[in-house]
């Protein structure tokens, strides 16, 4: 039987470049089913042939058991559900939703969860220097707060028996501000770009949803335990100006005068021990055109 992996939040912003990237894939991997609370985003996804779970994590695990029964076990769950900053004011679901998954995971007997942290857990680079795995996380927005809690709440899981991976994402082309900004514009609007004393603009660590999906999947069916934390994005960063031009997106200068959030990025070398990404993975065209082909 072909193996099957869960996508908790496939309707989010995330979610949906990922599966979307995953369903347009080729080859032998893991089947993707998608996880759905609403029953319309279901009769979406059965109208184009997305293998989907009507599930709510809030409800138990009584729906999630039922899909097992009825087509087989889960090798993983990836958990991409959750509130992000503008669309939810109550950030504390984040732990909670986490918890309700992997619960469920857990009575189901589903090997592996992959759930979704953020590079805000981070804070901001004094020096510069790329965001590494083992430093000391200082968030400073809400946000970054509230991925904190929930990836205590994984730890407290991963210490009952459960392997736990939170992965610590970067910006994903497709959901981030600066191209959200560019598909919701008009033809006349031109996007702002902070730009900084040194005449650049801000250097952020970036991922297509395509790469996503790809690192998505060879992380769920390793067969070596994955280490509790991991950064994921595309292994160089981009500046925005670069990002803006790739995707022929007129800007202008936004001038400012302090450059402490100019350059916040990760180190990827831990991911790169696991996922062998192609030199162009990290351009700015590549990046855009991932985001194009999907959105």
């Amino acid at each position: 039987m072909r193996s099957q992996i869960v996508v908790v939040g496939a309707s989010g912003r995330v979610g949906r470049l990922v599966v979307a990237s995953w369903g347009g894939a080729t080859g032998n991997g893991p089947h993707c089913v998608a996880q759905f609370r609403h029953p319309e985003h279901c009769s979406a996804a059965e109208r184009v042939g997305q293998a989907f779970l009507h599930w709510d994590p809030a409800s138990g695990a009584a729906d999630l058991e039922a899909s097992v029964k009825a087509s087989g076990p889960f090798s993983a769950m990836i958990v991409l559900a959750g509130a992000t900053p503008g669309r939810s004011a109550d950030l504390a679901a984040n732990r909670v939703v986490a918890e309700q998954c992997l619960r469920a995971a857990s009575e189901v007997e589903i090997p592996r969860v992959l759930v979704a942290s953020s590079s805000a857990v981070y804070g901001v680079s004094k020096s510069g220097e790329p965001f590494r795995e083992f430093d000391d996380c200082r968030p400073v927005s809400d946000y970054g707060r509230a991925k904190l809690e929930m990836e205590a709440c994984c730890e407290e899981w991963r210490e009952r028996g459960l392997e736990v991976n939170c992965l610590r994402i970067g910006n994903v082309a497709g959901a981030d501000a600066l191209l959200l900004n560019l598909a919701a514009a008009d033809s006349q609007t031109r996007l702002e770009i902070d730009i900084f004393p040194n005449g650049e603009g801000p250097i952020r660590s970036y991922i297509g949803p395509q790469s996503l999906s790809g690192v998505l999947k060879v992380l769920s069916k390793s067969a070596q335990s994955l280490p509790a934390v991991i950064n994921l994005a595309a292994p160089h960063p981009i500046s925005m100006i670069s990002l803006a031009d790739a995707a022929g997106a007129p800007w202008k200068a936004r001038p400012i005068m302090e450059n402490k959030s100019q350059k916040i990025t990760l180190d990827c070398n831990v991911l790169r021990s696991l996922y062998k990404f192609k030199s162009f993975e990290s351009s700015a065209e590549e990046v855009v055109r991932q985001w194009r082909d999907v959105k």
